[in-house]
C-alpha cells in the first residue's frame, strides 16, 4: 500500500476505525498479496522499495540491506510479517515475546496522531506456530524476549532456530557475568534494552548491542562518544519524518527501528529515509552512454508520428492503402464521407500518441537512463517491448503496410543498441525530501491521479488493441458512420481490415504510453525533480490535443464516446497542478 494511496484513499477511512481492526485488516491483506511470487513482484512493482547498495552494512556478522528497520510494536499479531519484508525494512523486531502471552492497553488518538500499547506481549507458542508458517525469511529478525531469566533462557531456546540476534532488558540480568555467560549460551548477539537511568552499567557488561527507545538525540551522541564505535547502537521509535531518521543515524546510531508513528507517516516512510539517508553519502558521478540510444529510439518514435500527423491531416489514405483496396480516395468520398474522417480520426490520434511516447522515451533516457537510473531503464524495456509486440496486431485482420515494417526495422537495433549498452544503470534513486510537509502532502495526491491515468490509458489501450484485432468497432463509431460492418463488406471486403490495422495500431501504441506514464508516477515523482514534471506537463499534450480536437473537428462528439478522453484531461490537471509545488522546488 504506497503512499499515494495510503494517505489519500484507507487512512482517512481506517482511523476511523478501532486500531487493532484496521491494523490487521492492512496486514493480514497485504501478508496474503506477498505470500505469492505474483503477488511479492506486484509489490516491488507498484513501491519499487529496494534500497541502495551503498546502504548495505555488517552488523554482528549480519548483512543489512539497510539501517531501517521495523519495531514489534507494529505488529503484535505478527500478521503482517511476510509483507513487511518487501516494504523497503533491513531487519524486522518480533515481541516482546513472553511465556504466556498479554493483552495489554491500546490507545490511539487520531487528533493528536499518538498510538500507545503498555503491558503487552506474545505469546510463545503463538510467535513459534508463526515463524514455522512463514514461507520465506528475507531480512533478519530480532525477537525480544520479557520475563524472568529463566522465562527468556527457555524463549531464547525455543526461538532460536529463527532468530539472528534477541533484544532483552538490562533488568533481566543480575550482573555481567550472567549476561555473558547467557550470551554464550545462546552464541547470537543479545541485544541489551538500556534506558538512562542505567547507561553506567554498560561498561562492566560489554554488550553486543544496546536499544535506546524514543531517546533524545543528546542522549545518542553522548552514548556513542563513551562507547566508541565499536558497541552496535539502535534507536526504536521517535521518527516521524525522513530526517528524523538520517539524524539518528548521522549522529552515532547503526540502525534505527521505526515505532507507532510508522502508522500516521505511512508505508512508504523506510523507502523515503532510504532514499534521503543515500543523498547525504558520497556520490559517484554515473554516466550511461547507452542512453544515446534509447534517446534516438525516441527521437524516431516522435519524428514518425509527426509524419502521421502530416499525412492524417492532409491525404489521409496513402497510395499502398488505396492499392490494397483497390479503389482510390474519391471513391470513399463519394461512397461515405464520413469513412475517410472517421480513418483520419483514428490516424490522427495514434500519431498524437506516438510524439507523447516519444517524449517520454527522450526524457527518461536523457534524465534518468543517463544518469544510471535503473527504473528508468526498466521503464523503458518494459513499454518498449510492449510496442514492439504490438507490431502482430496490425496482421489481426488481414493487413500489413511495408511503412509499419519499415518503422518496426528502423526503431528495433536503435532499441537492442540502447538495451545492451546500457546495462550499468543499476543505480537506486535518492532523494532530498526530508518532511511530510504540505508540498508532500499534496503531492500524494498528485501522484494518485497520475497512477490513476496510467492505468487507465494501459486498460484502455489493451481493450482497443483486442477491439482493433477482433470487432473493430463500437457501437457509436457505427452511429458515427450510418453504416453497418455488413454495409461496409459489400462496399468493399478490405476497407474493415484497414480500419482495424489503424485501430489496432492505436491500441498498442496507447499501450505502451500508458505503461510509460503509469512507470514514471509509481517510480519517478520525487521531490525537485522539475524534469519529471515536466515530462507528464508537455508529453501529454500532444496525445490530449490529437485525441479531443480532431473529435470535434470531424463533429464526432458523443459524450458517452468522449467521456474517457475527458476523465483523462481530469486526471491530467490534478496530476500537473498538485505535484508542481513538490516537483518545482530547488535541490
Amino acid at each position: 500500500m504506497p503512499d499515494w494511496s495510503y494517505h489519500t484513499l484507507f487512512k482517512p477511512i481506517l482511523h476511523q476505525l478501532p486500531p487493532s481492526f484496521s491494523r490487521e485488516f492492512i496486514h493480514r491483506g497485504m501478508s496474503l498479496l506477498s505470500s505469492t511470487f505474483i503477488g511479492e513482484k506486484l509489490i516491488e512493482f507498484l513501491g519499487h522499495m529496494t534500497p541502495s547498495k551503498k546502504l548495505e552494512k555488517q552488523l554482528f556478522g549480519i548483512p543489512f540491506a539497510t539501517p531501517v528497520g521495523l519495531s514489534g510494536k507494529i505488529d503484535p499479531q505478527l500478521s503482517g510479517l511476510q509483507a513487511f519484508q518487501n516494504l523497503g525494512f533491513g531487519f524486522i523486531e518480533i515481541g516482546p515475546v513472553s511465556l504466556h502471552g498479554s493483552i495489554g492497553k491500546e490507545e490511539f488518538d487520531v487528533h493528536e496522531q499518538t498510538l500507545s500499547m503498555t503491558n503487552f506481549s506474545i505469546k510463545l507458542s503463538v510467535v513459534k506456530d508463526k515463524l514455522h508458517s512463514l514461507k520465506k525469511k528475507k531480512v533478519p529478525f530480532f525477537i525480544r524476549a520479557e520475563g524472568s531469566l529463566e522465562e527468556v533462557e527457555q524463549i531464547c531456546d525455543e526461538l532460536l532456530p529463527f532468530s539472528d540476534g534477541f533484544i532483552i532488558s538490562a533488568h533481566t540480568f543480575v550482573s555481567a557475568d550472567h549476561y555473558l555467560l547467557f550470551r554464550k549460551k545462546v552464541n547470537k548477539p543479545v541485544i541489551l534494552v538500556y534506558s538512562v537511568d542505567n547507561i553506567t552499567k554498560l561498561e562492566n557488561y560489554r554488550p553486543s548491542g544496546i536499544l535506546l527507545e524514543e531517546c533524545q538525540l543528546d542522549t545518542l551522541v553522548a552514548l556513542r562518544k563513551s562507547l566508541g564505535e565499536d558497541v552496535p547502537i539502535i534507536t526504536s521509535g521517535g521518527i516521524k519524518e525522513p530526517i528524523d531518521g538520517t539524524t539518528l543515524l548521522e549522529n552515532g546510531a547503526s540502525l534505527v527501528m521505526l515505532g507507532f508513528e510508522y502508522v500516521f507517516s505511512g508505508p512508504g516512510l523506510p523507502k523515503r529515509i532510504n532514499e534521503a539517508y543515500s543523498d547525504r553519502l558520497p556520490k559517484e558521478s554515473v554516466k550511461v552512454e547507452g542512453w544515446l540510444w534509447y534517446w534516438l529510439f525516441g527521437l524516431a518514435i516522435t519524428i514518425a508520428g509527426f509524419i502521421a500527423l502530416f499525412f492524417s491531416m492532409t491525404s489521409i489514405i496513402l497510395p499502398y492503402d488505396e492499392s490494397f483496396l483497390g479503389m482510390i480516395r474519391n471513391d470513399l468520398v463519394l461512397f461515405n464521407p464520413a469513412i475517410l474522417y472517421f480513418m483520419a480520426h483514428d490516424r490522427m490520434t495514434l500519431s498524437g500518441t506516438m510524439i507523447s511516447g516519444g517524449i517520454i522515451y527522450m526524457q527518461l533516457a536523457r534524465h534518468g537512463i543517463r544518469h544510471g537510473l535503473h527504473w528508468a531503464r526498466k521503464a523503458v524495456n518494459i513499454a518498449g517491448t510492449i510496442g514492439f509486440l504490438g507490431i502482430f496486431l496490425f496482421i489481426g485482420y488481414g493487413y500489413f503496410d511495408w511503412l509499419h515494417g519499415l518503422f518496426w526495422l528502423v526503431l528495433l537495433p536503435l532499441f537492442i543498441l540502447g538495451y545492451v549498452k546500457s546495462r550499468a544503470a543499476i543505480e537506486t534513486p535518492t532523494s532530498i525530501n526530508r518532511f511530510n510537509h504540505r508540498r508532500w502532502k499534496w503531492s500524494l495526491i498528485g501522484q494518485l491521479s497520475f497512477v490513476i491515468l496510467g492505468f487507465a490509458l494501459t486498460i484502455g489501450g489493451g481493450v482497443i488493441s483486442v477491439l482493433g484485432a477482433t470487432h473493430v468497432f463500437v457501437p457509436t463509431d457505427l452511429t458515427y458512420l450510418c453504416l453497418t460492418p455488413d454495409m461496409l463488406n459489400e462496399f468493399n471486403d478490405r476497407l474493415i481490415p484497414v480500419i482495424a490495422h489503424d485501430r489496432a495500431g492505436f491500441g498498442s501504441a496507447l499501450l505502451s504510453v500508458g505503461l510509460l506514464v503509469l512507470m514514471l508516477a509509481l517510480w519517478g515523482i520525487r521531490e525537485g525533480e522539475r524534469w519529471v514534471w515536466w515530462t507528464f506537463t508537455l508529453g501529454a499534450l500532444p496525445a490530449f490535443l490529437s485525441g479531443l480536437l480532431t473529435h470535434f473537428v470531424i463533429s464526432y462528439t458523443d459524450f458517452v464516446h468522449l467521456l474517457p478522453a475527458y476523465f483523462a484531461v481530469v486526471l491530467y490537471l490534478v496530476g500537473v497542478i498538485c505535484t508542481a509545488p513538490f516537483l518545482f522546488i530547488r535541490k
